[in-house]
């Protein structure tokens, strides 16, 4: 008998949903909107609804789903407690149990964290496919981590395992991460921080640019071109935040000694301009090693999170 697998991706503008043959094959995807009136308490009836009539239509039973996975954007802890999602504004809650229980109780159904469960994704079908170690990275409006390690999502005790954005890495910020530190990665490697850093060197330098003739609207993608054109500032942009990274990757290296690196996010469409940037710090900072973990692009995009929810229930 043909077995299946769901995949919920909880987002703050969206939920997205898929279902999947326990091989991996996506059969059918669809989004949810996400309700976060009333500090969100739609939203798994919302989705538990919506399950109901794709899978009842499609002529499925409870027992021919093999499980539920969720992906939460916010820690998880081994037991399935979420304290918070400030995105969702929950608060105190099984998402897991309570889906299971808008379901009739009969298909089981897994948590995680969103970014863990992206990489989970990436490792099963993705771009760390052929792996069971790996650490991936999202560089977007911030900087997410997610490692698998012997095909396992590696949490943590207190469910911050992987938050490498919120990593230490320069003296001297004066501005504040959203976490309440200074100077974390994700404030200088993330899309934000690529396009805040360019707009400050531009700022502080007469050097002529392409980027200024963006002004105030600059992007990180505008500073990718603008350096893959051989702006000269642009580069030097780039090359201080993806040094930054290739440091963290390589602290990561020597705690966790990945198989390979997965990078996604809307950076990664930098392509490989980006993954040699980033592998030049990395090998430097990493004289020890002699087999060094592969850096390798994310390929399952948006689609990571529901791929890396279904697996979790495998």
């Amino acid at each position: 008998m043909q077995q299946y697998c769901v995949g919920i991706d909880v987002g703050g503008t969206s939920v997205k949903c898929g279902l999947f043959t326990v091989e991996g094959k996506l059969l059918d995807k669809w989004e949810v909107p996400t309700r976060k009136e009333e500090n969100g308490r739609f939203i798994l009836q919302d989705v538990a609804d919506e399950l109901k009539k794709r899978l009842w239509d499609s002529d499925l039973k409870p027992e021919d789903i093999k499980g539920i996975g969720i992906g939460v954007p916010g820690p998880v802890q081994p037991d399935g407690y979420v304290h918070i999602c400030v995105n969702l504004g929950w608060k105190d809650l099984y998402p897991a149990k309570e889906l299971q229980e808008l379901m009739g109780g009969m298909i089981p159904c897994e948590v995680g964290n969103d970014a863990n469960v992206a990489a989970l994704g990436e490792m099963w079908q993705g771009g760390g496919k052929g792996h069971d170690s790996i650490l991936m990275v999202t560089l977007g409006t911030g900087v997410g981590g997610g490692l698998i390690m012997d095909g396992k999502i590696v949490t943590g005790v207190h469910g911050a395992g992987a938050e490498i954005g919120h990593i230490h890495v320069r003296d001297g910020e004066t501005e504040p991460c959203n976490c309440g530190g200074y100077g974390c990665l994700e404030q200088v490697a993330s899309a934000t921080g690529i396009a805040r850093e360019a707009m400050r060197a531009l700022k502080q330098s007469e050097m002529e640019s392409s980027m200024r003739r963006f002004g105030d609207e600059l992007t990180a993608k505008d500073v990718c071109d603008c350096a893959k054109e051989g702006d000269k500032l642009a580069g030097l942009t780039m090359e201080m935040s993806m040094r930054y990274l290739g440091l963290v990757l390589a602290h990561v290296s020597m705690v966790a000694d990945p198989e390979t690196f997965v990078i996604g996010g809307g950076v990664s469409k930098a392509g490989q301009f980006l993954v040699d940037l980033i592998w030049k710090y990395y090998d430097e900072y990493t004289p020890l090693l002699e087999k060094k973990a592969n850096i390798a692009l994310a390929t399952l995009g948006n689609d990571a999170g529901i791929y890396g929810c279904a697996r979790l229930v495998l």
